[in-house]
């Protein structure tokens, strides 16, 4: 069983037990989060896609922890200073999938119906 997401513009092939690194996501550590917007689910013997979403579908995992990505570092050529370096780390949020189940609200479609 596995279902792709979306989340913070990028997307997820996950499965129940995967650890992901996604966006900084609001909430406090060890609570559950839910990703509601599921483009594609499979059980192993039926798969739904999403237009855009599939609805009624959701993903629950708990927020772990908050982690910093790699240390990105660039160099800004400036006349009469030389050049400045500068540096950038993204904060990501560290989520393990629970499970996967049905919501209350229909999402999907044009008009979110």
């Amino acid at each position: 069983m596995y279902a792709i997401i979306k989340t913070g513009g990028k997307q997820y092939r996950v499965k129940e037990g995967d650890v992901i690194d996604v966006e900084l996501l609001e909430g406090e550590l060890g609570s559950t989060v839910q990703f509601e917007d599921v483009l594609f689910f499979n059980d192993g013997s039926e798969s739904k896609v999403g237009g855009p979403f599939v609805s009624g579908q959701v993903v629950s995992g708990e927020l772990l922890a908050i982690v910093g990505g790699e240390k990105i570092t660039s160099v800004k050529y400036q006349p009469g200073n030389h050049y400045k370096k500068f540096g950038h780390r993204q904060k990501y949020s560290r989520v393990k999938i629970t499970g996967f189940g049905h919501s209350e609200k229909k999402k999907g479609g044009k008009h979110g119906t």
